[in-house]
């Protein structure tokens, strides 16, 4: 590992100044992720400054019905909160469903948003890869790819977003606040993730030297009757295969609001807007489900040895809502 310097940051102006005066620098929350990359030198920054006790560990509502959520609160604290559990119940069971107990104490909200892809070929710095080294390639295209993207991919990245938290925060339209040297700014989730194209390294819209303040939820009925649905090669602690964020809201029979995302399918959480246009205002029934779902597939695009996530997704997505609309007729 490359040797590096520590500081810890009080407040946000010092934290943006002591990056702003190092560009080799990264923000240091919990570290679950990064000081892993860092162990395979992945990443080789030259100072980590610690966020940790920054003032933005709270929970608390907005004015409108929403919540808005720190940087720094601690996925244990975001899936025990009785706010979240109760408002947007999707999200708590796919924080749950991220990683050990040990691991959760100590991930933030602000570095979950920020994990990177774990495709082998990126973690392992004798391969080329065209997210870590651009223009190198991406021997995961005609090498081991069973865990790879089936939706939005290119030839330059086939990888998938880890992240089982921003599967449930893209369904639910969350909003990313940040803050620079230029002031503040904010993001929706679906504008944060960038599109792989043929710039995989460029991962978020994050402004250079940028410092994730929180993200906002906004209000959504909807969203109380939410589940997050995750499959895994393991019975624990494993990133998933294929996953599912849904809410769904039923009267008389009929759908009446919709929000569903993927996860493990796209280089980021899928939103499957497709998906939510078809089942609007249509029959909550499994076939009308099993056709939502086909339809936000139909544009996939597997690789040799990953196509079992098409059917595995579609049964996902039929599974999940038609749990959920017998529990709306209960």
């Amino acid at each position: 590992m490359k040797e590096f310097g520590y500081r810890r940051a009080l407040d946000v102006p010092g934290a943006l100044a002591l990056l702003d005066a190092d560009p080799d620098a990264r923000f240091l929350g919990g570290g679950t992720s990064l000081v892993d990359l860092m162990k395979t030198g992945v990443e080789r920054p030259s100072r980590l400054v610690d966020v940790r006790e920054l003032p933005l560990d709270r929970i608390e509502s907005t004015e409108d019905g929403g919540l808005r959520i720190g940087a720094t609160v601690s996925n244990s604290a975001l899936a025990a909160h009785p706010d979240v559990r109760r408002r947007y119940p999707a999200l708590s069971q796919a924080v749950l469903a991220g990683a050990s107990g040990q691991l959760r104490n100590m991930a933030t909200v602000g570095g979950n948003l920020l994990q990177r892809t774990r495709c082998g070929y990126f973690a392992d710095v004798s391969k080329p890869c065209n997210k870590r080294v651009p223009g190198s390639g991406c021997p995961a295209v005609e090498g081991e790819h069973h865990n790879h993207a089936i939706l939005g991919a290119s030839d330059h990245c086939v990888a998938v977003h880890p992240s089982d938290m921003g599967v449930a925060l893209t369904a639910f339209d969350a909003v990313v606040s940040y803050e620079t040297a230029d002031g503040p700014g904010e993001l929706s989730l679906a504008e944060f993730y960038l599109p792989v194209g043929d710039t995989p390294h460029l991962e978020t819209a994050l402004p250079p030297g940028a410092l994730i303040t929180g993200l906002t939820l906004p209000p959504a009925a909807v969203a109380a009757r939410s589940r997050y649905r995750k499959v895994r090669e393991r019975a624990s602690y494993a990133f998933a295969i294929g996953s599912v964020a849904a809410a769904l809201d039923v009267r008389d029979g009929v759908v009446q609001d919709v929000r569903l995302a993927f996860g493990a399918v796209a280089s980021r959480p899928w939103r499957a807007r497709t998906a939510e246009r078809l089942l609007t205002g249509a029959p909550a029934d499994t076939e009308t489900f099993a056709a939502a779902a086909d339809a936000e597939l139909a544009a996939a695009d597997p690789l040799p040895r990953n196509g079992y996530k098409v059917p595995l997704t579609r049964n996902l997505v039929v599974a999940v809502l038609t749990e959920l609309a017998k529990e709306e007729t209960r």
